[in-house]
């Protein structure tokens, strides 16, 4: 269950931020044991630090929040998220002086902190509530948090639990919870569909591969596709990966899990698009039936692929999901894929790469990035690599030698399938925070997905803003 904010702001315990230049101020504003309490406890306003005032009958009165310099904040973002896990349990508010936009960030820091993954052990201590600041969306914040609860619930389950069956289940819960429609495509019907890499991947395993298609909106509103890589375990194939490098391959379907957290932000909003949602959903295993490298496919496209490599097999089923979906020539098309280790290798495990040949699409992209904290770093689709993705017996390569330009590659192979669509981006996220972080606690992440969603608002809903 997502976080929401608390009710009862007459009884909740006041928080009030300070940076580093302005602490004089403040303690002068103070009464004589209040900053004698201060000096006492050392108080800075570091970023991260704080401390309670008592009230006269020794409660805590109030809460200061160091927020530091600015210097140090540019090392990082939601600072003051983890006051929802450090104050003592109780119901807290900003005091009415807060600056919105740092009353915007911390206020979905604060949902976004409480964040739990207990289905199979029991939760700590419950975060402190916050009351929702004066001039905040509150709905639209909640509705955010909601989406990025889902996109890391779906992340942290394990296979055993999230093969192509339970996520089936996931997106229908999820299509009934807003009455959209959804279409699947499972085993052998993907052959008489015309989506035969979908089915070449996933066909060894025990849960037969599907191809998960929601449809969800307003009939005269732009089309927004979204497409979202639903590995639910990827061994490798027969090209087995080592141990160590299957030990997180449940978050493999991390891009499904984030596109579905973005199409529930988008349908709760009710945002005036037509939404259609694509998930390959499959299971990379192993047996007789597994497909094999040197095999060559052929796409729903129609182009030849090579198998060079079991273990890329992420930009196959999306390329069959790319091509279903550019058939309808939306306005706007995501991808996103947990897909290289390239891109964690260029840029890191919390700054996802994205891919556009459209500017102005990078460009509201960037700004949305950069207004709700959510990171982004464009990469380029380098014309020149095309030739690397090509190879001597059949269109396309899935896995080009030589082990440079991994990310961009991946990427080129997936803008192949796509020649309809009016604007295109490919994110290859991680998803996942390797360690906790001030809004991002350990596991599955959500990546991107804020981004996106404030551009789609902004764009087509004339809302958004929110952080």
């Amino acid at each position: 269950m997502s976080a929401t904010f608390s009710q009862g702001s007459d009884t909740a315990v006041p928080i009030r931020i300070v940076d580093t230049e302005g602490l004089s101020a403040l303690k002068a504003s103070l009464g004589a044991p209040d900053q004698t309490w201060l000096e006492g406890q050392g108080f800075a306003a570091k970023l991260g630090q704080f401390v309670l005032l008592p009230a006269s009958d020794g409660s805590v009165g109030s809460v200061l929040a160091g927020r530091g310099n600015a210097s140090a904040r540019e090392r990082g973002r939601f600072h003051l998220a983890d006051l929802a896990t450090r104050l003592p349990n109780g119901v807290y508010s900003l005091s009415d002086d807060t600056d919105p936009e740092i009353a915007e960030e911390l206020a979905l820091g604060w949902l976004l902190q409480s964040y739990r993954f207990d289905r199979y052990k029991k939760a700590g201590s419950a975060a402190a509530g916050l009351v929702a600041p004066a001039g905040v969306d509150a709905g639209r914040l909640e509705t955010i948090a909601a989406g990025a609860t889902l996109a890391c619930d779906l992340i942290n389950t394990p296979a055993s639990d999230m093969g192509p069956d339970a996520l089936e289940t996931a997106v229908r819960d999820l299509a009934g919870a807003f009455g959209a429609e959804i279409n699947v495509t499972t085993g052998a019907d993907l052959l008489e569909k015309n989506l035969p890499m979908i089915h070449a991947v996933g066909r060894a395993s025990d849960q037969a591969p599907r191809l998960l298609d929601l449809r969800w909106g307003h009939a005269a509103g732009p089309k927004v596709t979204l497409v979202g890589k639903g590995v639910c375990f990827d061994t490798g194939g027969l090209n087995i990966k080592p141990g160590r490098s299957m030990g997180l391959m449940k978050k493999d379907m991390g891009g499904a899990a984030n596109v579905l957290g973005l199409a529930r932000m988008i349908m709760s909003s009710n945002l005036p698009v037509q939404l259609r949602v694509l998930v390959p959903a499959v299971e990379n295993s192993i047996s007789a039936g597994a497909f094999r490298p040197q095999d060559v496919l052929t796409s729903r496209k129609g182009l030849s692929v090579e198998i060079n490599n079991t273990d890329a097999e992420g930009r196959l089923v999306l390329a069959d999901a790319l091509t279903l979906g550019d058939e309808e020539t939306p306005d706007l098309m995501i991808c996103m894929a947990t897909l290289t280790g390239a891109a964690r290798v260029a840029l890191g495990p919390d700054l996802p790469p994205y891919f556009t040949d459209q500017q102005g699409l990078a460009s509201d992209l960037e700004a949305s990035a950069q207004r709700v904290s959510d990171p982004l770093w464009r990469l380029p689709f380098w014309n020149p690599y095309e030739k690397m993705i090509e190879p001597d017996i059949a269109d396309l390569d899935n896995a080009p030698s030589g082990g440079f330009a991994g990310a961009i590659t991946a990427a080129l192979f997936l803008r192949r399938f796509v020649e309809n669509a009016a604007e295109f981006a490919h994110f290859d996220i991680y998803g996942w925070t390797p360690s906790a972080l001030p809004a991002r606690p350990k596991g599955g992440a959500c990546q991107g997905a804020r981004a996106i969603f404030d551009m789609i608002s902004h764009r087509y809903g004339g809302t958004g803003d929110a952080a």
